[in-house]
């Protein structure tokens, strides 16, 4: 089977070629280089192998998390141990990997595996039957199963494409960190009924169901900038969350429902090139009273997703590796590339179990585009 990340890359050699980008490539489009100083948050690695690069990690049932990884001649979803990041099985190949779903022991997963573009259902084991649930038309993404079999999922307008073809492109490659640029296409939020029916619910991307199921986050462009956004499943409600000059993107739920992750350069900005902004991870509350950074390093931070426990965050980076966690990992040689790290949450913000807004004490807005109030019903 063809993998539909590397689809744009002629021949067989399709896979390397991305891989070999990814890793050589990555140095270049650091932001502050090849002398870029080290991270000082207390991230730690927590996937490393050889040859491989570990992307858009899904958080799962207790004690293990989901990953696409990519090799030079495949690209799978695997499930890995949440203590330290070792593979545990192969669940399955050629998935797009920004969409992908932990449901009820089970994954749901959008491939073009066999007969077109479909959600499909396999347990998380990897063991058992793969069952498509949900067969598109045209050109889906990022789709989010519904409690009554109703799919919330990204509609893109021409002239974009699916799967690898739809990553923005970067020093004439596939960028698999950005999965929020859409090069002449426009992206909606819309909402597919079993039956197919289907109906738009707002302008937008990169959705997030609620623990409880009844809100959905995502980004918004508005002018140069892309905001944080919640609206009811069923569209209703349209509130603002996050605003000033930034791209905030994204966005993951904390498991009580009380904090929102997302990826954001509202720490070190550039509108006009984003490529020179610095990416790193930030939290926001759902009432939006308070924003403050997770993450501090010159590399790229994104893909956030919370661990079930809702103490730790994981998601992917280009970090520099450094000797230590090539020793703690058993690697003794490693090209630059994406792996997933782990990061604690402040034990003052776990101590908040209210929603008045202590998390202020966290803040660390920039001057400009500090996140307003709103209220959320």
């Amino acid at each position: 089977m063809t993998a539909a990340l590397l689809s744009i890359l002629p021949g067989s050699a399709a896979a390397g070629s991305l891989l070999d980008w990814m890793t050589a490539g990555a140095e270049r489009m650091r932001p502050g280089g090849h002398g870029a100083a080290a991270g000082v948050d207390n991230a730690e690695l927590l996937t490393l192998e050889p040859g491989e690069n570990e992307i858009y990690p899904r958080s799962g049932g207790r004690g293990e998390f989901f990953v696409t990884v990519l090799r030079r001649d495949r690209v799978t979803l695997e499930r890995r141990a949440l203590e330290n990041g070792d593979p545990l099985n192969e669940v399955t190949e050629d998935p797009v990997p920004d969409s992908v779903q932990w449901r009820d022991g089970a994954l749901l997963f959008l491939s073009t595996q066999v007969g077109g573009l479909g959600l499909w259902r396999k347990p998380a084991d990897g063991m058992g039957l793969s069952m498509r649930i949900h067969q598109f038309a045209g050109r889906v993404e990022q789709p989010l199963l519904l409690a009554d079999g109703s799919v919330i999922a990204v509609r893109l307008a021409a002239p974009a494409r699916i799967g690898g073809e739809r990553l923005r492109r970067r020093h004439g490659r596939p960028d698999p960190f950005d999965n929020w640029s859409r090069q002449g296409a426009r992206a909606y939020i819309v909402r597919i009924a079993p039956d197919g029916t289907e109906r738009r619910l707002a302008d937008g991307i990169n959705p997030a169901l609620s623990p409880d199921g009844t809100w959905v986050a995502f980004s918004m462009a508005v002018g140069r900038s892309r905001h944080l956004f919640l609206m009811r499943t069923d569209g209703g409600a349209l509130t603002q969350l996050s605003s000033g000059r930034a791209v905030d993107v994204q966005p993951a739920w904390s498991p009580d429902g009380r904090w929102i992750v997302f990826t954001s350069n509202r720490g070190r900005a550039d509108m006009r090139h984003p490529s020179r902004s610095n990416w790193d991870l930030w939290m926001i509350r759902r009432d939006g009273r308070s924003i403050f950074r997770l993450t501090r390093d010159p590399a790229r931070d994104g893909a956030p997703v919370f661990t079930p426990d809702g103490g730790a965050v994981l998601f992917h980076s280009d970090r520099r590796i450094g000797k230590q966690e090539r020793m703690r990992h058993g690697v003794r040689h490693i090209r630059r590339g994406f792996h997933v790290w782990r990061i604690a949450l402040p034990a003052e913000l776990l101590a908040t179990p209210d929603d008045r807004g202590e998390g202020r004490r966290f803040s660390d807005a920039p001057r400009r585009g500090r996140a307003r109030s709103t209220s959320v019903r």
